[in-house]
């Protein structure tokens, strides 16, 4: 873990020593003031040398004027290290949250994902500054303080010193406790995130369901359960400051009574005795920056441990080496033998399905809920890898194509539309970032938006609220088809893409649907049947796998499943 850690200075190492070099001045600029206080009470006041004194003055003022710098290059830098190291780290592991495929998303809560990215990077940030920062000047002042003191007076010094075994064995003593209590924070801390995205999400259902005074309940359980953590941490952090504290306090008393001891006996001098002072509590200062760096590498190396988890985390959806770009596609999509079961259980969503669909044709698939419809759609631009069996696109198995290659050919066109926080021109943008103003415009009104659009104020920059929240669901609805149109897959998939919708609407968005499903392979779900009569072909899918297969009329006159279920819903609309 630490070789992980230290890769990312690689890049800023400049910085780095910039950092150590000025934190190295200022443990010498401490060191120096203790010396130049002994002079003066030993050397430049008793023998009435003016002119030393102020030349000294002088000196350590330009000696102060150059620690100030070294201190504010120090505080500023330092920390700018620490934020670029935690910009890479955010970088890396967003980049690699891409890589992940939906089984990690449907496992895992939006909230402790949240949690990982951002509070445990910015614990992560000021471990990178301070703790090499931290550790590298408390050995210089121990180190320096211990040689300088050695020489005022030795016996003193190895009783003073003789304390930091005692702290060090206090500190791992501590150290698990601190451990373990950080780390539970640190859990709760993505519990109670996950809960606040969930509850914010929903705010419109707890308020249709006047369900508030529950939302509150559970909030407040989370959040008792988060205080309960966080008090438990700080019992344990208290504990370990109060123990470094009361050594540190003895540790001055001793100085005060043995060194007066030699005072009085003449071992050492007054002068000596104010330095020996003065050195203590500068050793004091790095064991005190011990301390802090203790709960800083809790923290840190707590969130650099979660931060690892998810880079460890090897995607199962890859690219294979020899993997080819699918060019100039037609669009025909073959299943054999194809089965499925998620996270490689043992009860199939889908077993031994063999079916072909021919390019440029429209496919309804239809069945009752649980069947596996949409999955098999999913499986089509390896949203999951199926367990056995082939796909092929074009009479090319879809593991053998690049992934980026194979889903920039398919559009899917789902029922929960997601549009992104931002404009409408952003979120067509979305079907093809590079397209200019005049292929959004296009786009649009093929999706028949445009005019809608046009009529808003802000026109295509109108801002649509968090997930489109300002617009109804049609409007989503024909966004989305505009960026399907900007995009111009080969291959379609609409997956209940107007079920959410009324009568009106949906015979609206239908229509653009099939303009949009024109000269395209198209797979259609569909919930409401009298949707895809015309659909060249319909294919019927229960747990047992494809039952049915044929046009329209032909699956009625076979008095199956199919007309079981048409006429069910026909019943439905006209009782």
């Amino acid at each position: 873990m630490l070789k992980k850690f230290i890769a990312y200075y690689k890049p800023h190492k400049k910085l780095f020593f910039i950092d150590m070099f000025f934190a190295f001045l200022v443990s010498i600029f401490d060191l120096v003031f203790p010396i130049f206080t002994r002079n003066m009470v030993n050397e430049i006041i008793p023998n009435d040398r003016m002119d030393l004194l102020v030349r000294w003055t002088v000196i350590m003022l330009f000696l102060f004027v150059l620690r100030y710098i070294s201190k504010y290059i120090v505080a500023y830098w330092g920390h700018l290290l620490g934020v670029r190291i935690e910009h890479d780290m955010r970088k890396d592991i967003f980049s690699h949250l891409q890589t992940l495929p939906f089984s990690y998303f449907d496992n895992n809560k939006t909230g402790h994902i949240m949690s990982r990215i951002i509070n445990d990077l910015r614990d992560i940030t000021e471990l990178a500054h301070h703790g090499p920062e931290d550790i590298f000047i408390s050995a210089v002042m121990l180190v320096g303080s211990f040689f300088i003191l050695m020489g005022i007076e030795w016996r003193l010094t190895l009783i003073i010193f003789s304390f930091i075994p005692v702290m060090i064995w206090f500190a791992v003593n501590k150290r698990k406790k601190m451990e373990l209590a950080f780390k539970d924070v640190r859990k709760k801390i993505a519990d109670i995130n996950a809960q606040l995205e969930n509850s914010i999400s929903g705010i419109r259902v707890s308020k249709s369901f006047t369900s508030e005074d529950y939302e509150i309940a559970k909030f407040d359980d989370g959040n008792h359960s988060f205080s309960s953590a966080r008090k438990q941490s700080y019992k344990v952090m208290a504990e370990f400051e109060a123990g470094i504290d009361i050594i540190s306090n003895v540790l001055n008393l001793l100085v005060i009574s043995i060194g007066g001891y030699f005072v009085y006996t003449g071992v050492i001098n007054i002068g000596d005795l104010f330095a020996y002072t003065l050195y203590v509590n500068f050793f004091m200062q790095p064991i005190k920056r011990l301390t802090n760096i203790t709960q800083q590498l809790q923290d840190g190396a707590t969130g650099f441990e979660r931060f690892l988890e998810i880079m460890n985390i090897k995607p199962d959806i890859v690219d294979r080496e020899d993997s080819v770009n699918l060019d100039d596609v037609k669009g025909k999509i073959k299943f054999e033998d194809v089965s499925f079961s998620y996270n490689n259980g043992e009860e199939s969503v889908l077993s031994n399905i063999n079916l072909t669909i021919n390019e440029g044709k429209t496919v309804a698939i239809v069945g009752p809920s649980g069947a596996g419809k949409s999955t098999l759609c999913h499986l089509i631009p390896r949203f999951y890898d199926i367990n056995s069996g082939r796909i092929i696109i074009d009479d090319t198995d879809i593991k053998d194509i690049k992934l980026k290659s194979l889903r920039s050919n398919i559009g899917l066109v789902q029922q929960d539309v997601f549009l992104f926080t931002g404009t409408i021109k952003e979120n067509i943008l979305y079907g093809k970032p590079s397209a200019n103003d005049e292929d959004v415009i296009k786009a649009a009104k093929k999706a028949k938006i445009h005019d809608f659009i046009e009529s808003l104020p802000e026109g295509y920059d109108t801002y649509i609220g968090e997930k489109g929240v300002m617009l109804s669901g049609g409007q989503k609805q024909r966004i989305s088809i505009a960026r399907i149109f900007l995009k111009d897959p080969a291959i379609l998939i609409l997956d209940e893409a107007t079920s959410a919708l009324d009568n009106e609407t949906e015979a609206a968005v239908q229509e653009s649907l099939e303009a949009l499903s024109q000269g395209r392979t198209a797979l259609v779900i569909a919930h409401r049947l009298s949707t895809i009569k015309n659909a060249d072909e319909i294919l019927v899918l229960t747990n047992e796998g494809v039952v049915e297969q044929g046009k329209h009329e032909e699956l009625l006159s076979q008095e199956g499943l199919y007309s079981h279920l048409y006429n069910s819903q026909f019943k439905g609309l006209t009782s």
